[in-house]
């Protein structure tokens, strides 16, 4: 097995991580209720579940 022959120090080991960054996710918005969410993801509202803004399903009320 390849073993390193001598010590990558802090300094040199972070500057090749310093491109590692964490990027927000991009939003969109709904055309019906205006509601910002994941593009290409259905989510839910007010007990209902939308997709391309439409009303997909219902959530059942348990009595």
């Amino acid at each position: 097995m390849a073993h390193p022959k001598r010590k990558i120090s802090k300094t040199r080991r972070d500057k090749r991580r310093t491109h590692y960054k964490l990027t927000a996710p991009g939003l969109a918005q709904c055309p019906t209720t205006g509601e910002m969410h994941l593009p290409h993801r259905a989510f839910w509202l007010d007990g209902k579940l939308y997709y391309k803004g439409q009303v997909i399903m219902e959530k059942e009320v348990l009595a």
